[in-house]
């Protein structure tokens, strides 16, 4: 697989999925919908989240099904974890108050990397697949 010709950041993601500024979100949507293969991070995936969640007040099963649309395109790349793992961190997030997005995307790394254990004092830690250990 090639590489993608630039990496988006947050604010790229947070207009395309609000469409606000509508300025800005046109030239994201311009950007994200055209043929361009593009990278995203799990930085940018947690703190799109944040933002979604707390500054734009969108509920967490929402940021999660629009941040996994917009992993599932086909021009867009996950950096740093595979995206199936990605895509399965945002659903075991979707839906739990307990388990945050940040998280969600230490779980996916760890996974997508084979890691057999989470050293975590957070009893919330996702632990599907994982040994949560504390020291």
């Amino acid at each position: 697989m090639t590489e993608p010709t630039g990496v988006l950041d947050a604010s790229f993601i947070v207009r395309y999925l609000t469409g606000q500024p509508v300025e800005q979100a046109g030239r994201a949507r311009d950007l994200i919908e055209g043929d361009l293969l593009l990278g995203v991070t799990d930085v940018g995936i947690v703190e799109s989240a944040y933002v979604l969640t707390s500054i734009y007040g969108m509920p967490r099963e929402a940021v999660a099904d629009a941040l996994v649309a917009l992993i599932l395109r086909r021009n867009i790349m996950v950096l740093g974890a595979e995206q199936e793992y990605i895509v399965l961190g945002l659903l075991v997030c979707r839906a739990s108050g307990r388990i945050s997005f940040g998280d969600a995307m230490i779980w996916a790394a760890a996974r997508s990397r084979g890691v057999a254990a989470v050293y975590t004092f957070d009893e919330r830690f996702p632990s599907e697949g994982l040994a949560l250990l504390s020291g």
